[in-house]
């Protein structure tokens, strides 16, 4: 690995290929921890406050299930109207 220069305003430019290879874009964010007197840098995704509940174990679960249920066709619509969806439930 190439190394790279601690500039002015502490900061270090990814060599390309690690950049690469992790698949980062910019504005990603990286955590970053001193781990055995080495620097640790790790991508990390941020999600607003609002949006948490969707990824709980619980909801990606749901999702999982709601998908799987989709691939297999168990799932009717979707309805051109609000009446065909309640049809729809009362018949299940």
């Amino acid at each position: 690995m190439p190394a790279v220069k601690i500039g002015p305003k502490h900061q270090i430019t990814i060599p390309k290929e690690v950049f690469t290879s992790l698949k980062l874009e910019a504005g990603d964010f990286l955590d970053t921890r001193v781990q055995d007197n080495t620097i640790v840098l790790t991508p990390k995704k941020l999600v607003d406050k609002d949006q948490e509940w969707f990824w709980t174990k619980e909801w990606q679960a749901r999702e999982k299930e709601a998908d799987e249920a989709i691939a297999k066709g168990e799932v009717t619509g979707p309805f051109a109207k609000a009446s065909d969806a309640l049809n729809a439930l009362k018949k299940r």
